[in-house]
């Protein structure tokens, strides 16, 4: 598994690695998935598309795993198996930008707990030698 559950005092934190910044978030939003389920059906339900802009690629972060969270409020589906590419600023666009999609499983599919907010505290997003590496806090 390319993230892991971690205690957080009353929240839950996700860490993860992965080679590309666009892995690392995938595996944070798959972290988020399983943070609110513990059993996550193998198939069913519709892909959706996903696209978030933000100047820094820690608000592309918090700004997409909080779309992830409003996804599962309005739509009243758990997001899972995310697929993400990001881009970077070029030319005459300063900000970052996000194109996704995940797969939404209906919640009456599942056993989900609330996860009710993304939150800044703690949260760090590293290039490192390897690839990219995350951890973000999720209040519960």
């Amino acid at each position: 598994m390319p993230f892991e559950l971690r205690d957080h005092t009353a929240d839950v934190a996700v860490e993860a690695v992965a080679p590309t910044l666009s892995g690392v978030f995938a595996a944070i939003a798959d972290g988020l998935a399983a943070a609110s389920c513990d059993e996550i059906p193998a198939a069913g339900g519709e892909t959706v598309e996903v696209a978030v802009d933000a100047q820094r690629p820690e608000a592309l972060l918090f700004d997409y795993l909080d779309e992830l969270i409003y996804e599962r409020d309005v739509r009243a589906v758990l997001p899972v198996d995310h697929e993400v590419r990001i881009e970077e600023p070029s030319g005459d666009r300063d900000e970052w930008r996000l194109a996704g999609t995940y797969r939404g499983v209906p919640l009456e599919r599942v056993d989900a707990r609330e996860v009710k907010a993304v939150t800044y505290s703690e949260m760090r997003l590293d290039e490192t030698d390897a690839g990219w590496s995350a951890y973000v806090v999720f209040d519960v």
